[in-house]
């Protein structure tokens, strides 16, 4: 897992990295209602009961904490990822399981994704670099259990590379609708999508044809 925020964020104590988290889901829920070069520091003072002082001894700059609400996301969905690798199971087994561990992230951190699909492009040299390499090494795992399924006869002959982008935008769009609270939780969704996507992917000669993980 990549170092989050300064060098010496690993030494700090539990109090302090408390904070700094609590910090981290008030300005994404901020930069969420009002856009990321539209949010000033002192917005974000206000909104953290924070001096300008006080702020960047937690967040090093804004940038810093744009990265920090980027890696929220990643460090999740990574962990996502690795679960479902552990489990093992069938290529259609863990493309479900990767949906669902996928949209848990979307439903508990609204906020922290609508900043990652929509502020990115604000991040810049090293920062952008992480996040454009540990986005891709998301989309490589998802490909491979793609190009496993082909292999296996699960799936039939499709692209991997493009066929992921489609299972990315289906699932990520969610975050426009699926919310902590409402009347769907991640789970409702996870399933039908499962079906709905394996229907599409499936090998005609697959035993089980179209019928979604069990």
């Amino acid at each position: 897992m990549p170092p989050k925020g300064s060098s010496g964020d690993s030494r700090r104590s539990a109090k302090w990295q408390a904070r700094r988290e609590a910090i981290v889901d008030t300005s994404a829920r901020l930069f969420a209602q009002r856009g990321y070069h539209a949010t000033g520091i002192t917005e974000l003072c206000a909104a953290n009961d924070l001096g300008k002082g006080a702020l960047y001894h937690y967040i090093g700059s804004k940038e810093e904490l744009l990265a920090a609400i980027h890696d929220r996301v990643m460090d999740e969905v990574m962990l996502g990822a690795d679960r479902v690798a552990e489990a093992g199971g069938s290529p259609p087994t863990q493309l479900a399981n990767l949906g669902d561990e996928l949209l848990d992230v979307i439903h508990r951190y609204p906020d922290h994704v609508w900043v990652f699909l929509h502020e990115f492009p604000a991040l810049t040299g090293e920062r952008a670099a992480q996040f454009r390499e540990r986005r891709a090494g998301y989309e490589a795992r998802v490909e491979a259990v793609l190009r496993a399924g082909v292999e296996s006869g699960d799936f039939r002959e499709l692209d991997p590379w493009l066929t992921a982008r489609a299972w990315l935008g289906m699932h990520n769009y969610t975050y426009l609708w699926l919310k902590s609270g409402g009347s769907l939780s991640a789970r409702d969704v996870a399933k039908p999508f499962a079906d709905i996507f394996m229907h599409g992917i499936a090998s005609p000669t697959a035993s089980g044809a179209g019928q979604g993980a069990e």
